[in-house]
C-alpha cells in the first residue's frame, strides 16, 4: 500500500507494482486508479509518502489504523527523531527511507540513487522488517542500503542533500555579487575553477540564481537550527540586491538539466 500519490508516492507505487501487488491511496480520489480499492485488503508494508506537516504523526497513525499493515515505511522528508516518535506510539515496526531525486524524473532517480533506510533498535520484529523492506524495494528495481539509525538518515536527507545544495548556491550568489561590484563576468571568473573541478571534483560551479521550489528552503525548518537557517537569509538578501535573480535561473536551466541528466 502506498499512501500519498503525489510526486514521490506515484513513482514509488509505479515501481512497486512491477514487483509486488500494490495499491495506492490518496485523499484526492482523482489520483487513485480504478483498481485501487484499499479498504479491507491485506497490507504487508504501508509506504507513507505524504507531506510533512504538524499533524504528520497523527496522519501516519491514522493510516496505520485504517490499513493495518505489518510494517510502515516512511519515504517523506521529516524532522529529526520523527521515526523514533512514531515507533514509540506504534506496535508495528517503522522504517525510515529517505527519497532522493528530481520530481520530474523521480522513477529514473529512484532506480539510480541508493535507497537508504533505517529502523529503530527498539522496533518490534526489527530484523524481519528490515529484510522485508530491502527485499521488496530491490525487487522493484531500487538499491537498498541500511543505515545505523533513522535519525542519522533523517539528518542526512536535509543536511547532506537539500541544505548542502542550498549552501552551494549561496556561495554562487555571494561570488556573483562580488563579481558584479568589480565589473567582472561571473561565468568567465568561474572558468578558473573548471579544470580544478575536473580533476579534484571539489570546485563545483553553481548557478547564481534565487533558490525557489519547495525542497531546499522549506526543509531548513525541519532541523530548526540557526546555523543552516542562514541559507534562507542569504537567499532573501540576494533577491533584494539582485531583483531579477529569478530570471538568472532560466539562463542556466538548460545547462543544469543537461548536467543532471548525464
Amino acid at each position: 500500500m502506498v499512501a500519498g500519490l503525489g510526486e514521490i508516492g506515484r513513482p514509488i507505487a509505479g515501481l512497486l507494482r512491477r514487483a509486488v501487488p500494490t495499491m495506492g491511496y490518496d485523499i484526492d480520489a482523482r489520483r487513485m486508479r480504478r483498481a485501487d480499492r484499499p479498504d479491507g485488503a491485506d497490507c504487508s508494508i504501508l509506504h507513507v509518502c505524504i507531506p510533512f506537516t504538524p499533524s504528520f504523526a497523527d496522519d501516519v497513525r491514522g493510516l496505520a489504523r485504517r490499513f493495518s499493515p505489518e510494517c510502515v515505511a516512511v519515504h517523506s522528508t521529516v524532522s529529526p527523531n520523527t521515526t523514533r516518535f512514531l515507533q514509540a506510539s506504534m506496535r508495528v515496526p517503522v522504517i525510515y527511507s529517505a527519497t532522493t531525486g528530481v520530481h520530474r524524473r523521480m522513477t529514473y532517480d529512484l532506480k539510480r540513487y541508493t535507497k537508504f533506510y533505517a529502523i529503530e533498535r527498539a522496533a518490534p520484529r526489527r530484523e524481519w522488517a528490515a529484510r522485508l523492506y530491502a527485499r521488496t524495494v530491490r525487487r522493484a528495481g531500487m538499491r537498498p542500503r541500511r543505515m545505523s539509525t533513522p535519525v542519522t538518515l533523517e539528518l542526512a536527507k536535509v543536511l547532506c542533500d537539500t541544505s548542502y545544495y542550498g549552501w552551494l548556491i549561496n556561495y554562487a550568489q555571494l561570488t556573483n555579487l562580488i563579481a558584479r561590484e568589480h565589473g567582472v563576468d561571473y561565468d568567465e571568473m568561474w572558468e578558473y575553477a573548471a579544470p580544478i573541478h575536473r580533476f579534484l571534483g571539489n570546485r563545483p560551479k553553481m548557478f547564481p540564481g534565487y533558490i525557489g521550489g519547495h525542497c531546499v528552503i522549506p526543509n531548513l525548518a525541519l532541523v530548526g537550527d540557526r546555523r543552516i537557517a542562514q541559507v534562507k537569509e542569504i537567499n532573501d538578501a540576494y533577491l533584494k540586491r539582485i531583483p531579477n535573480a529569478r530570471a538568472i535561473n532560466r539562463k542556466y536551466e538548460g545547462k543544469i538539466r543537461r548536467s543532471r541528466d548525464s
